[in-house]
């Protein structure tokens, strides 16, 4: 390509996950190629040009780096470019959005994206928080725990709102989970009266408020639009693609409860797309906390200030609603092994798009979004799908 020239269209033509697992006894390395080798076998490929691995704690919890070039060994493919991306807990849409550029750009006609994260291999909670100010958050005691429920707290003072408000989040993730084979949750059954009665694990949030610790893999191959068809019969096009940032600590920002990175990548996003949030039919939102998912709803504009909470209680959530969200179970209930998250949504996504996601199934599904929260909202991508 010549500087100057645009963006060639890209598209998705292979998808692979395994099961959420509390603990997968299988090794790292082999859960990843596991998944890349059902996303080429998708597309009937048997080589690709080049590789992203998402992984945020392997090297603290499996004393493992170079994760891109352990998984293309494992998975057969010698001399490929293979490597490791990293964005916090926005890990695996940082892997896609790089495997979406090296198609864009021409660089690559074949790139798979992989995320995988095996998080019950030790102490994740100081791993994790090493996504915040070492010096001035995690210094003083604070965990991505923590600072969300701050937020939660910030919001409940100011919209004179109680922590049962945010119960529906919850309840749908977990509702969608029970038909999803892959959900780390798909035999739980959650009712409001569970909610209510969890324990508090950081005080207001309790227990399901919050994703849990797991071990998991996706993968999802891209290529050029313009020859998407040869490898797949349902191709899935990648509109738009974005990141923004914000202040890094919440505590610098002048809004706490604004998501500027999320209302920055979205509007960018949908600008990319040529979209608007009227035509999104499916948001899967980063719903690692209900406050977390509360607020990126009234970051897009699905919801104003304050109001997010209702979209939830009001049923306006679920599959037959007006904006679906966490439709396989979310990171709440499908879980949220880090590196590998984004990867397993948008591989829902592509299913949703297609008309293959089973009893999960959108009615008319045309165009999907994705947003990933790395930190505490200091980074956030957006993705845009359509057919």
């Amino acid at each position: 390509m010549v500087a100057g020239d645009p963006l060639r269209g890209v598209s998705i033509v292979g998808i692979g996950q395994i099961p959420v697992e509390k603990v997968c006894s299988r090794p790292l390395k082999s859960m990843g190629a596991d998944v890349v080798k059902l996303a080429m076998e998708d597309a009937s490929v048997d080589r690709i040009d080049a590789l992203f691995a998402g992984n945020m704690l392997a090297d603290e919890l499996q004393n493992q780096k170079h994760i891109g070039t352990l998984i293309a060994s494992a998975a057969g493919l010698r001399g490929i470019e293979a490597l490791q991306v990293r964005a916090a807990t926005a890990t695996g849409a940082a892997a896609l959005r790089m495997a979406y550029f090296a198609v864009a750009s021409g660089e690559s006609r074949l790139a798979v994206a992989v995320g995988v994260e095996k998080m019950s291999g030790g102490l994740h909670t100081p791993a994790l928080a090493k996504a915040l100010d070492a010096k001035t958050e995690t210094a003083l005691g604070a965990t991505l725990l923590s600072q969300n429920a701050r937020l939660m707290q910030m919001y409940m003072d100011r919209y004179g709102v109680d922590v049962n408000a945010f119960n529906a989040f919850s309840l749908n993730a977990h509702r969608n989970a029970r038909t999803n084979p892959n959900a780390l949750f798909k035999d739980k059954r959650v009712f409001d009266s569970t909610i209510r009665s969890s324990p508090v694990i950081t005080p207001p949030l309790r227990l399901h408020d919050a994703s849990p610790v797991c071990d998991g893999a996706a993968a999802v191959l891209l290529t050029r639009s313009n020859e998407a068809r040869a490898y797949s019969d349902h191709p899935v096009r990648i509109l738009g693609s974005s990141v923004a940032t914000d202040w890094f600590r919440i505590d610098d920002r002048p809004d706490p409860l604004t998501l500027y990175a999320a209302a920055h990548s979205a509007h960018d996003a949908f600008r990319k797309a040529n979209v608007n949030r009227n035509d999104i039919d499916l948001f899967e939102v980063h719903d690692a906390f209900s406050i977390m998912a509360c607020l990126l709803l009234e970051a897009v504009g699905f919801a104003s200030p304050g109001e997010g909470w209702r979209l939830a209680a009001d049923k306006k959530i679920g599959l037959r609603g007006p904006i679906p969200i966490a439709t396989f179970g979310g990171l709440k209930a499908r879980g949220h092994p880090i590196g590998a998250t984004a990867l397993y949504q948008t591989c829902e996504i592509v299913l949703q798009l297609t008309g293959r996601a089973g009893r999960n199934q959108v009615k008319n599904a045309q165009v999907g979004m994705l947003q990933s929260v790395g930190g505490a909202a200091s980074t956030v991508l957006t993705h845009i799908f359509g057919v």
